[in-house]
């Protein structure tokens, strides 16, 4: 089995512009959110998750590396081909979670991180899930999904 992603870092937010936080774990409610989080509570966007390879590429287009804090994405992952397909399932620790949809670059990033970062953050901006169970999420957790050929139809 080849070496699987895991949880890197998870920032959470108290409200939508403010600078997010680091933590260590957070408390995953199921059909609500991240505790702690803005969309806590909102009916979908409970999760939205990235990559460190997708923010690497990221980088080498912008010249310049960018903080995945910076991106205000909860979960940063080690590495991966994240699966982009809606209604696939994947598992963090023992939380699940099912993609909703592809997470699009926020338009501040430009200000927040460099001119361009925008544009550098385009198809790589991870994805929103839904929390199907609560739940404890922790960095150096291990994380889980289909086969990403399948979740997306072609293989990345």
């Amino acid at each position: 089995m080849p070496d699987q992603p895991r949880v890197h870092t998870i920032h959470v937010a108290k409200a939508r512009r403010l600078p997010t936080r680091v933590v260590e774990q957070v408390e995953a409610e199921e059909g609500k959110g991240l505790v702690g989080d803005r969309y806590h509570g909102s009916k979908h966007r409970h999760v939205t998750i990235q990559t460190l390879t997708d923010l690497a590429d990221a980088s080498a287009d912008l010249g310049q590396e960018i903080d995945p804090g910076l991106t205000r994405r909860n979960v940063t992952l080690t590495h991966g081909d994240l699966p982009t397909k809606p209604g696939t399932f994947l598992r963090i620790g023992d939380v699940e979670l099912q993609v909703l949809r592809i997470a699009a670059p926020c338009r501040l990033l430009d200000d927040w991180i460099a001119p361009g970062a925008m544009r550098a953050m385009h198809a790589r901006g991870g994805v929103v899930c839904r929390l199907l169970s609560s739940g404890t999420i922790r960095a150096g957790d291990v994380v889980v999904w289909d086969d990403p050929t399948d979740a997306q139809g072609t293989s990345r």
